[in-house]
């Protein structure tokens, strides 16, 4: 698509609203007076983030508390939006989990609860909506993804599982909707500082909080990019109409490895990790002399 995304005016919608990059979108679309739809199922965070981009600009704002693992349709939500603003023009499918431990150790509970909100929540949405999205031409859709939509690390099988599948719904996606004037892009962050991992549900098998102090030290170590830069990218590529971004030198090197050794990344990614760790002095096998 070749025209560009203008935002003043325009009905966004964002699911994660109450923190992170949802809430670091919703303050970047409010300077730009947009007109906000903000979803979350924290509505102390809802109302703090939509008392904020009222004072920046935004046309209007509007909350929904909503819990997307309770597994329903949201026809009620695309129904109410439909009759306060006659439509939206931007859905941002940005409200993510994540879940910590092996396969073996996660229960399927668990990893069908992660699956509605990564996932279904997405497809969901993207069901109910569509009709006003094509019904306003230059309408667009963001499915936020993740680093590991592009590679598949050990320990986030659950995670990787759902952030490959909106990858590879938001691509089919994008191939339909374009001839009909909707936008899709797909977005891949890595290394931003959000409240994901240290959040992250943990599995039955961690009696001794080794996944929780483990998740702490990726937070503190990896995640180091503020919200509001990925914000400030996301929608950049929205007004240019992109349909894929990456984000963060993390997520860019992982992908390119991962078209470099497809079958070996992971091997490659691990034997650079250990180098790393006798290089600084953190490796748990080492011993002092």
């Amino acid at each position: 698509m070749s025209d560009r995304f203008a935002f003043a005016g325009r009905t966004c919608l964002i699911t994660g609203a109450a923190g992170g990059i949802g809430a670091a979108l919703a303050l970047e679309l409010a300077r730009r007076r947009a007109v906000l739809v903000l979803v979350d199922r924290n509505a102390d965070g809802l109302a703090e983030v939509a008392r904020l981009a009222g004072e920046l600009g935004a046309r209007d704002v509007t909350t929904y508390e909503i819990d997307l693992s309770d597994g329903g349709d949201r026809l009620d939500l695309a129904a109410e939006v439909a009759a306060r603003h006659g439509g939206v023009d931007l859905l941002v499918n940005n409200a993510g989990v994540t879940l910590m431990g092996s396969f073996e150790q996660n229960s399927l509970t668990d990893f069908e609860w992660l699956l509605e909100i990564n996932l279904l929540a997405v497809v969901r949405l993207t069901k109910a909506f569509l009709p006003q999205l094509l019904a306003r031409p230059g309408s667009h859709v963001v499915n936020v993804s993740s680093l590991f939509g592009l590679i598949a690390p050990a320990g986030q099988v659950a995670y990787a599982t759902s952030k490959f599948a909106v990858r590879g719904f938001s691509d089919a996606l994008r191939h339909e909707l374009e001839p009909q004037g909707v936008g899709v892009t797909v977005v891949h962050p890595g290394g931003i500082r959000t409240g994901i991992a240290a959040n992250a549900r943990l599995s039955a098998g961690d009696p001794g909080g080794a996944q929780a102090e483990q998740a702490r030290r990726f937070a503190e170590r990896a995640l180091t990019m503020p919200a509001e830069e990925a914000a400030k990218q996301i929608v950049a590529a929205v007004h240019d109409r992109r349909s894929r971004l990456v984000i963060g030198g993390v997520a860019k090197g992982g992908d390119l490895l991962a078209r470099l050794a497809p079958a070996r990344y992971w091997w490659i990614s691990q034997r650079v990790a250990a180098v790393r760790r006798l290089q600084t002095g953190d490796d748990p096998g080492r011993r002092s002399s």
